[in-house]
């Protein structure tokens, strides 16, 4: 199990993924796309990498809009593991055109 990252940490990594922002002992990042097939594709995208690292986000969907938010449960916080799949999550998005 990963371990529970200290606020110090937390502020260095948060710098390091594009746009993502905390939202108390989570971060979360917001897309739109084109239409509600993008956002499928993208969402699907997202449920395979998921189950990949079994690290499974709260993820909201309305039309185009995508938002996904990552925590781990277990330490009730965030952790490295946290911040390694938003960072893939943002190299699914730059590999296809939506």
């Amino acid at each position: 199990m990963s371990e529970r990252l200290s606020q110090v940490e937390i502020s260095k990594k948060i710098k390091e993924i594009d746009n993502w922002v905390l939202r108390g002992e989570s971060i979360q990042k917001e897309w739109k796309f084109k239409d509600f097939r993008k956002a499928m594709i993208f969402i699907n995208k997202i449920a395979n990498l998921a189950e990949k690292h079994d690290h499974h986000p709260e993820l909201y969907n309305v039309y185009n809009k995508v938002r996904l938010t990552f925590s781990t449960h277990e330490v009730g916080g965030l952790t490295d593991k946290d911040f390694k799949i938003a960072k893939e999550v943002d190299g699914l998005i730059n590999l296809q055109e939506f």
